[in-house]
């Protein structure tokens, strides 16, 4: 792992744990183990870093989406698999992690929005589409609509005010947006198959 990388990751890891207002320079090198002259000759600064931390992010995200789209049987166990590796993410994330980065950081939302227009909702759309043909997805749903609905939902999870970190879990209201989502889009045919991923899901 080269530098940047080292540190794309190191810091991303405190971020995620305990915020990114709360984490200084002085807090990301010493968790590296690096000075923060090194650190500074790859990013000027903290804002600069956390825009390349979301992009690293989202190309992941991109990547890994690609590749369950691709070997996933049909459009339920997408959505389950989709759904576990949700789980995996948001489960390690600290409540304020999203809110410094929509307040404080604007130029790393503004990458994390286009993303959500340009990979998500496309991403949502084919999924829906595909599903209609398979007989999983109700036909008479808007994709586009729904598609839109979908990715904002996301984000309102994160929402401080609609859901306070005191009291409510990011991965338990995440959760329950994705099984709304999940059997509302489903025909009788995907509800019965989600259910039989999902009980197979559970027993592992």
């Amino acid at each position: 792992m080269d530098t940047i990388d080292r540190i794309i990751e190191g810091s991303s890891e405190l971020f995620l744990k305990s915020g990114i207002k709360s984490i200084t320079m002085d807090d990301i090198a010493k968790y590296l183990g690096m000075s923060k002259k090194t650190i500074y000759q790859h990013f000027a600064d903290k804002s600069e870093m956390v825009a390349a931390i979301v992009q690293a992010k989202l190309q992941r995200d991109e990547k890994q989406m690609r590749e369950i789209t691709e070997s996933s049987a049909n459009v339920i166990e997408q959505l389950i698999r989709m759904t576990k590796c949700s789980e995996v993410v948001l489960t390690k994330i600290n409540a304020s992690a999203f809110h410094d980065m929509k307040k404080y950081y604007p130029e790393a939302f503004k990458i994390f929005r286009e993303f959500k227009q340009t990979h998500i909702v496309k991403t949502i759309e084919n999924l829906l589409e595909k599903g209609i043909n398979q007989g999983f997805i109700r036909p008479d749903i808007d994709i586009k609509i729904i598609a839109q609905m979908r990715v904002n939902q996301i984000e309102m999870g994160f929402d401080n005010d609609l859901f306070p970190p005191a009291i409510y879990s990011i991965w338990k209201v995440q959760q329950q947006f994705e099984d709304h989502f999940n059997y509302g889009i489903c025909t009788l045919k995907g509800y019965k198959l989600l259910n039989q991923y999902k009980e197979a899901t559970t027993t592992i």
